[in-house]
């Protein structure tokens, strides 16, 4: 094992409590309430995240949104998520997480109700994407104030496994929310008021933490990262309508020189975003592995398979809402129960389990859509949201645990920036690979879903080809 393994494994075991900044007293109920709040923010930001797939054919008919485009309206919000996540750890480890997530709530209170005001597809997008970077500054400094506050690896166990859970009651509730909201629009100034009822209620109860470096904020590497971001996903999005063409071409060249230049501007910078030395720890590489085909496999066809079943099958919003509760709900009950599992099974095995069950439910529901009967898709919604549970559960455990604990925001940051490229680059495939079959949508779904069962079962290999030497 490498000496920033036995290092990090050190900090990671060893039960002394994290270096932070003074703050109040940890009382019996200060870590209690800290889990509540953060739990509760995370599920919000993830229901605002989730409410277009429902209302996603409303959304466009009323925006004017052509099918080419409507990839936009979900892939704001990954957007923004994966473009500050790594910029809101960074700051929440350097600055305070207390202050980056009370900022995050109260802008994604904001902005959400601003979403739904939006008159144009451009308008709605910079709306989503402003929901994402706001979500970002909440799930980055979450993970960070539950550390702190769970100071023990038996602590922490408990505290991410409950966050885990809520990252999918979130999923869970969001279409469900926005489906039994008559309007589209009114469904988001809902999430927003929510949002800004749970900043309210943090402040002046959530103790501050940090483990500042000294320095510079990394300006120009979150400005190199995020124009990267912005140019491979306009290139993801924009492919669909055909991969040789110029501008897809010229984006995607502009984001692997974006990549390199970042990389450069990392190696040399007095505080940066990320330690590029993570990238020789194998525990670091597998949660990012794993972040990155959850979002490729499980949120790229579960975005954009709502608005498939409406189209095909012909459910209402609601309708189909109620469905997917099956699928997230059952993410939800296993998420919270997999903290179980802790000792006997090790969080890239939970991984790998969790991409299978999704690779076995998606070819379980192979040629449900065509057949017009949305029963058949129970079984796979059983299999895939016992596997997102399992996803959900040991992602947030593997994100801690793979980094020096005092950068604990920062590892947090880094495996979800991975997940929502991936859910950037699943959810313009998805919607190329059902959009483009000459059967149909149906047959289209079809393709996607194998496409989607192929890279769960790469993800589940990755996971387990990047265990830790002995």
């Amino acid at each position: 094992m490498s000496k920033f393994n036995e290092r990090t494994m050190t900090e990671v075991v060893s039960p002394s409590a994290p270096r932070t900044a003074p703050g109040p007293p940890q009382t019996a109920s200060r870590p209690r309430l800290t889990l509540a709040l953060t739990s509760s923010a995370t599920a919000v930001a993830l229901m605002t995240y989730t409410a277009p797939a429902v209302t996603l054919p409303d959304t466009a008919a009323a925006l004017h949104t052509p099918l080419s485009a409507q990839a936009w309206l979900l892939n704001g919000t990954p957007l923004g998520l994966a473009a500050l996540l790594l910029v809101a750890g960074s700051l929440a480890d350097d600055y305070g997480r207390r202050r980056i997530f009370l900022s995050g709530t109260l802008a994604l209170g904001l902005t959400t109700a601003l979403g739904g005001l939006a008159t144009s597809t451009w308008a709605f997008t910079l709306a989503r994407i402003a929901q994402g970077a706001a979500s970002a500054a909440i799930l980055a400094s979450s993970l960070g104030l539950l550390v702190a506050a769970f100071p023990t690896p038996r602590g922490r166990l408990h505290a991410t496994g409950v966050w885990g859970a809520f990252v999918s009651g979130g999923i869970a509730l969001g279409p469900l929310v926005a489906a039994s909201i008559p309007d589209w629009r009114l469904a988001y100034v809902v999430l927003g008021a929510a949002t800004l009822v749970v900043a309210g209620l943090g402040v002046g109860r959530l103790s501050e933490s940090r483990a500042p470096r000294g320095g510079r904020p990394d300006a120009l590497g979150a400005l190199t990262f995020g124009l990267a971001l912005v140019a491979l996903v306009a290139a993801l999005t924009l492919g669909r309508d055909g991969w040789l063409r110029a501008p897809v071409g010229l984006l995607l060249a502009a984001a692997v020189v974006l990549v390199a230049v970042f990389a450069v501007v990392e190696r040399r910078v007095r505080t940066p975003m990320i330690d590029l030395n993570l990238l020789r720890s194998r525990r670091f590489l597998a949660s990012s592995a794993g972040g990155l085909f959850t979002g490729l496999t499980v949120i790229g066809l579960f975005s954009f398979l709502p608005a498939l079943l409406q189209k095909t099958v012909g459910l209402s919003a609601l309708d189909t809402a109620w469905l997917f509760l099956l699928w997230s709900g059952l993410s939800f009950a296993v998420a919270l129960q997999a903290k179980r599992l802790a000792g006997r099974v090790a969080p890239r095995w939970q991984l790998a389990t969790g991409f299978l069950l999704h690779a076995a439910g998606a070819v379980t529901m192979l040629g449900a859509l065509d057949s017009g009967s949305w029963a058949r898709l129970l079984p796979g919604f059983v299999l895939g949201g016992i596997g997102s549970g399992l996803l959900n559960a040991a992602l947030p455990l593997l994100a801690v645990e793979s980094v020096p604990i005092e950068r604990a925001a920062m590892g947090s940051g880094a495996q979800q920036t991975l997940r929502y490229i991936g859910s950037c680059a699943g959810v313009a495939l998805t919607i190329a690979l059902a959009t483009s079959s000459s059967g149909g949508l149906a047959r289209g779904a079809d393709v996607a879903m194998v496409v989607s069962a192929a890279l769960a079962v790469v993800g589940a290999g990755s996971v387990v080809a990047l265990r830790e030497r002995g």
